[in-house]
């Protein structure tokens, strides 16, 4: 069936695919997606399909499923209490981009370099660059996935949330709050998410233990910069703060497998 799929043309596919997924998720009553959110997450998914084909797809679409889908969970309670994500969860460009900036940029990295457009030197320190590129990629979505399951827990359950900075209780919703509950929440959809990318082959079962340390790494300091900055300055949205959040957990993810062949060799 991938032998098929991978045999006629990405682009074909990818718009084919998407446009009837859009055209499904614009009739269905359950809204996930603002107008406009759809339209950019159809040609977010088209980029995705023609870089990094049905095994990149997997894996946005797995985070965007089950991100849905815990952003709902004590959706009545958390509305009753002025904490939840505005719009029922329906998600705008603003959240696809703030989610997926960095996923779509290492994409496109991958999509360049096996283009030919970007040819990496002989003289480069890193001599699998496309395989370092596809770990960033699955550890922003891990990151991401993490992050929002470890929120939406944590509002819906934490039974005690603290503010990272100083370990003192708050309400739960408070910016820069954790939780156990969240917390735990958090590292088992960043596990999850990583296996799927190792199950479709985008990255090796040493990969999935970067992408869950990266994701526990920048979402804790996630927490930290919506406890000490986000207020201080207007320009720093929940989404310019998730674009950090995933950056920061791609790097870390890159970084430490960089280290770790570095180290064995």
């Amino acid at each position: 069936m991938s032998s098929l799929i991978d045999s006629v043309n990405p682009w074909l596919v990818a718009v084919v695919l998407n446009t009837i997924l859009l055209g499904v998720a614009w009739i269905a009553p359950k809204k996930l997606l603002t107008p406009a959110g759809l339209f950019h997450a159809w040609f977010l998914a088209i980029l995705i399909w023609v870089t990094l084909g049905w095994q990149g797809y997997a894996v946005v679409m797995f985070y965007f499923l089950v991100g849905s889908g815990v952003t709902r969970i004590g959706m009545a309670q958390k509305e009753a209490e002025g904490i939840a994500e505005k719009r029922s969860g329906a998600r705008g460009p603003e959240n696809v981009w703030g989610s997926a900036l960095t996923g779509a940029l290492c994409a496109l990295g991958v999509g360049l370099i096996n283009s030919g457009f970007l040819v990496p030197t002989s003289q480069s320190l890193i001599s699998n660059p496309q395989s370092l590129l596809l770990l960033g990629y699955v550890a922003s979505f891990s990151t991401k996935l993490a992050d929002t399951t470890a929120s939406e827990v944590g509002k819906a359950y934490g039974k005690s949330t603290f503010l990272i900075t100083t370990l003192q209780p708050v309400p739960r919703g408070t910016e820069g709050a954790i939780s156990l509950e969240g917390t735990l929440a958090g590292i088992v959809a960043s596990v999850a998410i990583a296996f799927i990318g190792w199950g479709v082959g985008l990255i090796d079962l040493l990969g999935v233990a970067w992408c869950v340390l990266a994701a526990f790494i920048a979402t804790n300091l996630e927490s930290v910069i919506g406890a000490t900055l986000q207020s201080k300055y207007t320009w720093l949205t929940n989404e310019v703060v998730n674009i950090f959040n995933t950056l920061i957990g791609a790097i870390a993810a890159m970084l430490l497998a960089w280290t770790w062949i570095s180290f064995i060799k």
